[in-house]
């Protein structure tokens, strides 16, 4: 049997390691150890004490941390310990520069490094639904395919750092759709409009966005404002989408402003709260809740 390694058991790697450890031989770490030996009496796989224990022997290692900076911080260590054609899975919303180097880094040791970060949420990583866009060598990612057990939909997106780059603007365009679905609906509010009604017709209509179809009824008007995804790492992919723009010396005006609001956002309302409190801040400058 293929064995797999995975790192990060936080809220989409958790689920993410549970399906790979119902078809593979799945070793997980974590930094917290209770959350590996809770994966490991939740799901099959084996709990391990340190990184190498997790990489060494292991065909495929799929990580998913917060930021690149985390992932780079465990580079030499799973590099001291990689078998040559070891295929490198990253699965964070990562920096597209910081892939390339890893990349490069991975090469010299043999082993084969993809940015593969998902899309679908929480909801997607427990239905095993998730989209992975993924940059890197073609023909390794065919290799690994039968093991994204967690997703629906894999799509190469070009060289290394391409799979990073799509994820940054898919979530910058998350924010673009949230946050001016945000001011608009504050604006009918403030009008005396009723904000589920007028969700109503804008879902049926042409202003419709998953923001307005799931996200503001049942997490703003609702005001649960459950914490998958936090405002501060929105904010974080919004300026890895602004890197993005400025790399390649294109004219993004709205994506510029957009990251400007969420990092604006996440110091007023809190990095640790649900991506959808940055409404929060529309709320306040509007002194009018969505509701």
């Amino acid at each position: 049997m293929t064995t797999v390694a995975f790192l990060g058991l936080g809220a989409m790697g958790y689920p993410m390691a549970g399906h790979l450890a119902g078809q593979f031989e799945t070793r997980v770490w974590n930094r917290t150890p209770e959350k590996a030996q809770q994966h490991a009496a939740q799901h099959g796989s084996q709990a391990c004490a340190d990184v190498a224990e997790a990489v060494r022997g292991a065909a495929v290692l799929f990580t998913c941390l917060p930021t690149s900076a985390e992932v780079d911080a465990l580079a030499d260590t799973v590099l001291g310990a990689a078998s040559a054609g070891l295929v490198w899975v990253d699965c964070t919303s990562g920096e597209p520069a910081a892939a390339r180097a890893l990349a490069v880094r991975a090469a010299q040791a043999g082993v084969v490094f993809l940015d593969a970060p998902v899309s679908g949420g929480t909801s997607g990583a427990d239905a095993g639904t998730l989209t992975v866009m993924v940059g890197g060598d073609a023909g390794a990612l065919d290799g690994v395919r039968p093991t994204l057990a967690f997703a629906a939909k894999v799509v190469h997106v070009g060289p290394s750092g391409a799979g990073f780059a799509v994820k940054a603007i898919n979530n910058a365009l998350l924010a673009v759709n949230l946050w001016a679905a945000g001011e608009g609906l504050a604006a009918l509010a403030r009008a005396g409009v009723d904000v589920s009604a007028a969700l109503q017709v804008i879902n049926a209509s042409s202003g419709r966005s998953n923001a307005t179809e799931n996200l503001i009824p049942q997490r703003v008007v609702t005001r649960a404002f459950p914490v998958t995804f936090k405002l501060g790492l929105l904010a974080k992919d919004a300026g890895i989408a602004l890197r993005v723009v400025n790399d390649a010396r294109a004219s993004a005006p709205v994506l510029n402003a957009v990251e400007g609001l969420m990092r604006g956002a996440a110091n007023a309302v809190g990095a640790d709260e649900d991506h959808t409190a940055a409404l929060k801040l529309i709320e306040r400058l509007n002194d009018q809740e969505i509701r």
